[in-house]
């Protein structure tokens, strides 16, 4: 079943993504630290200007990697001015993602897809996709926001998960957030 979408966030909001305000109401380390250890490899689908992506890649520490992957070029310069020249920059690697494919060819431990699935065309294709880039055991953070993704919406997001293969396996707190954390068996 495909679903219609057109809320692909423009480069030039970038800027609104990525705010004191924001980082007050959805850290990074808060939301993200109870799955990320040193040394994983994780996959940020959707990065947009790397609100997450710094946070991450220091997270994961030197032995770690992470994978900033979006749909526009834009914002993957956004996230290359940010680290470039820093320590973070050999950690991350930018990975601009087609329409219909994220095209990851390495397995992950983590992926973390937060305000973006309501954007991708095919939740299947989509899920499908996370499960085969996870290694055994991975996890994957689905986050969605309220306002653009009703409550039944979200259900139906989270059986096209279950019938890729993911487990949801908990439901964390984000504020002003509909959450799963998934996991391959």
């Amino acid at each position: 079943m495909r679903e219609r979408t057109n809320r692909i966030c423009p480069v030039e909001l970038a800027g609104h993504l990525d705010t004191k305000i924001r980082r007050w109401i959805q850290n990074p380390r808060r939301i993200l630290g109870p799955f990320l250890r040193e040394g994983m490899t994780v996959l940020e689908v959707g990065c947009g200007p790397g609100f997450f992506t710094l946070d991450m890649a220091d997270m994961v520490g030197e032995t770690g990697r992470v994978i900033a992957c979006d749909l526009q070029e834009g914002m993957l310069d956004k996230v290359r001015e940010k680290v470039q020249g820093s320590d973070l920059e050999r950690r991350i690697t930018l990975h601009r993602s087609e329409q219909e494919r994220i095209g990851i060819p390495e397995p992950v431990d983590f992926v973390l897809a937060f305000y973006m699935v309501h954007e991708v065309p095919d939740h299947g294709s989509f899920f499908r996709e996370i499960h085969s880039a996870l290694k055994p055991g991975g996890l994957a953070l689905i986050v969605e926001p309220p306002f653009h993704v009703s409550k039944n919406a979200f259900e139906k997001t989270v059986d096209r998960a279950r019938a890729a293969g993911l487990k949801p396996v908990l439901q964390p707190r984000v504020l002003l957030s509909k959450t799963v954390l998934l996991q391959k068996a």
